[in-house]
C-alpha cells in the first residue's frame, strides 16, 4: 500500500485517489468464488483457460466486435487480468526502467484467490513507481514508451490506469451482482 502522506501535493493526491480505489475494488472482490472469477453470462465470454498444458492463460488481449455485433462479454477473471497485467503491469514494462523480470503476460491464475493477489501484486508494482515520483517528475514527460506516451506525463499515465481500475472495476461489482442473482 502506498504511502498517502508524499509532501508533494499532485503526487500525494494521486495516491490518496488510489488508494480509495484500491480500498473499493478489493472489497468487492472480497470471498470471490472460483465459479464467480470464471462465470460466463453469455456464450462466447473472453477469459482465461486452461490450456493442455495446464496453464491458464488469456484467450484474446484486445477483443474485438464483430462488425455490427455489440462488444464481447469478459468474465471477471479476464477482467482481473486486463486490470493488473495489461493495464498496471504493462505500464510499469512500458514506462519505468526498474520493472522487473515478469512472466508471459498471457499467463494468468486459474483460481479467484491467486488471481486477486496476482492483481494486488501488479497494483503495488504500478503505485509504488508513481509513489516515488515527486511532483515535478510526475508533471513532467516520461521520457519513454509506445504510441506516443514518451511525450506525456506520468500524472496523465496514472489516471488513465485510474479509468481502467474504475471501469473495470465496476463491470466485476456489477458481474458479481448478477452471478448472486442468477449464476448461483
Amino acid at each position: 500500500m502506498a504511502d498517502t502522506t508524499a509532501p508533494d501535493p499532485a503526487t500525494r493526491d494521486i495516491l490518496a485517489i488510489f488508494e480509495r480505489a484500491r480500498t473499493r475494488l478489493f472489497g468487492r472482490l472480497e470471498g470471490l468464488t472460483d465459479a464467480e472469477y470464471h462465470w460466463e453470462p453469455v456464450d462466447d465470454c473472453l477469459s482465461i483457460r486452461r490450456g493442455d498444458d495446464g496453464v491458464y492463460r488469456v484467450a484474446d488481449l484486445f477483443p474485438k466486435p464483430a462488425p455490427g455485433e455489440p462488444d464481447p462479454v469478459t468474465t471477471i477473471a479476464w477482467r482481473i487480468w486486463h486490470i493488473g497485467s495489461l493495464c498496471l503491469r504493462g505500464y510499469v514494462i512500458h514506462f519505468f526502467d526498474d520493472a522487473p523480470e515478469f512472466p508471459d503476460r498471457h499467463e494468468w491464475p486459474g483460481t479467484a484467490k491467486e488471481g486477486i493477489q496476482a492483481l494486488a501484486d501488479d497494483w503495488e508494482q504500478f503505485i509504488s513507481r508513481i509513489a516515488a515520483m515527486d511532483d515535478a517528475r510526475l508533471l513532467a514527460p516520461i521520457g519513454r514508451g509506445p504510441g506516443g506516451w514518451a511525450e506525456e506525463t506520468y500524472l496523465k499515465l496514472a489516471l488513465h490506469a485510474l479509468v481502467e481500475v474504475s471501469h473495470h472495476g465496476g463491470e466485476i461489482g456489477l458481474l458479481r451482482d448478477l452471478y448472486l442473482r442468477e449464476g448461483a
